[in-house]
């Protein structure tokens, strides 16, 4: 099973927009989060800013195939449980 990615989108005529095409099937739902609208995500300007560097440095690996199985990583972590 191939790893999802995950998706970039933007606001355009206050519609969501993906910036890339997908391979979901036509019809799928997904649900959509804006970062800034995380619930507890109560951070500081800084916070905020290590917070957008860190998920562009996830995005950038993740667009260079450097992603782990979630399927092998959960079943790792409950090996160590």
């Amino acid at each position: 099973m191939e790893a999802m990615q995950p998706f970039r989108a933007h606001v355009q005529n206050g519609r969501l927009v993906i910036d890339e095409p997908t391979n979901l099937p036509e019809g799928e739902v997904v649900y959509l989060t804006p970062v800034d609208g995380i619930q507890g995500a109560d951070f500081d300007a800084d916070e905020r800013s290590a917070l957008h560097q860190e998920l562009q440095a996830a995005i950038a690996e993740a667009d260079a195939g450097q992603t782990d199985d979630f399927a092998r990583v959960i079943a790792e972590l409950q090996r160590q449980l």
